[in-house]
């Protein structure tokens, strides 16, 4: 288990902002997933519990050892902390075979056990025919993997990994997914995962820590956090629902509904708890709730006009932004609906949620 509480202060300069990582997390064996934009304080997250960065204050305790304690002054050097960091460029010693890179992170260990470690981890990872090559005679792929074995090749309590996929095509990115499951189910032990792309997420995280500027604005599972984000700047970061003003108009506990006015139209919603009429709220949908169809007449109840400013097809069907920023996610013939550009937008009552 890691308990970590940090805090890490940056004073501002003369062509710099100040900066403040202030956070406190706890991880358990499994995969917990940094996300966040570039700058949130993730990267810096993993070198202050690696020990490449010291924290002005707090505590970093793994599995009932203080590793940092900065009211005892207490500092465990990085070597000591057993802890196997993946970094985003790899930084596997150039002038170095790939064997030589495992050999060299087994330095002190008897030399029989030494070569039986390191001829494992190579057929593990498949790199055993690429074994004599330095980094720059292999792909990308192989880096990577023999990156990861040799920061797992000593026993380890921790694993950190910083945007391991960064940079790898999709059958890379998904051979190195597996990898990070068989390693996560073999090792048990807590394994730190940074990423800014939502499908990382789903595909690795049991557990998701949603950063922005130096602190934690959310935890949960992705899919917890897809379907109830905390507020309108994580909605911003996951790029997954439209975020859209709306009013309160009316308020119906015991119906357990609302209405609210939206471009001039009002639609039913949800009770709002703690809402008051004439409230501005923020309200989000996702985009493949939403319903979009050509203009016929009058619109229904729930459904508001839109103009078709954009469309675009993806790997799911088409995609389609109207005027307002509001995205709809549909199946249907992309040219049909190009040659469409008045539309209804139909936003169901029970998904419009409050922040």
């Amino acid at each position: 288990m890691l308990d970590a509480r940090i805090r890490k202060r940056f004073p501002p300069g003369p062509d710099s902002t100040g900066f403040v990582l202030e956070l406190d997390l706890r991880a358990g064996p499994g995969v917990t997933v940094l996300f966040g934009p570039s700058g949130a304080g993730k990267t810096l997250t993993l070198d202050c519990i690696a020990g490449f960065v010291p924290p002005d204050a707090g505590r970093i305790l793994l599995d009932d050892e203080m590793l940092f304690d900065g009211e005892r002054r207490v500092s465990v050097p990085p070597q000591k902390r057993h802890c196997g960091y993946v970094f985003q460029s790899y930084t596997l010693f150039p002038h170095m075979s790939l064997r030589k890179n495992l050999d060299f992170a087994l330095q002190g260990t008897p030399r029989l056990d030494r070569h039986r470690r390191i001829n494992e981890m190579l057929q593990r990872f498949s790199l055993a025919d690429v074994a004599g090559r330095r980094p720059h005679q292999v792909s990308g792929g192989q880096q990577q993997r023999c990156s990861i074995a040799r920061a797992i090749i000593r026993p380890r309590r921790l694993l950190l990994l910083d945007e391991p996929a960064r940079g790898l095509d999709a059958p890379l990115r998904q051979d190195l997914y597996a990898i990070i499951r068989q390693v996560n189910e073999e090792l048990r032990v807590p394994v730190l995962f940074v990423s800014h792309d939502l499908d990382e997420c789903f595909a690795l995280a049991g557990e998701m820590i949603v950063l922005s500027e130096g602190r934690i604005v959310q935890t949960g599972s992705p899919k917890e956090i897809v379907n109830k984000p905390a507020s309108p700047d994580v909605v911003r970061m996951l790029g997954v629902s439209n975020l859209l003003r709306m009013e309160v108009r009316a308020l119906d506990p015991g119906r357990n509904s609302s209405r609210l006015r939206y471009n001039d139209v009002e639609l039913a919603g949800p009770y709002l708890p703690g809402k008051l009429i004439g409230d501005q709220v923020w309200i989000c949908v996702r985009p493949d709730l939403l319903v979009a169809s050509p203009r016929e007449g009058r619109p229904a109840p729930n459904q508001v006009p839109a103009t078709l400013v954009h469309a675009a097809e993806t790997p799911q069907g088409v995609r389609l932004k109207f005027a307002g920023d509001v995205v709809v996610e549909m199946t249907g013939s992309i040219e049909e609906i190009r040659r469409t550009k008045d539309w209804v937008i139909e936003f169901p009552a029970s998904e419009l949620r409050a922040l």
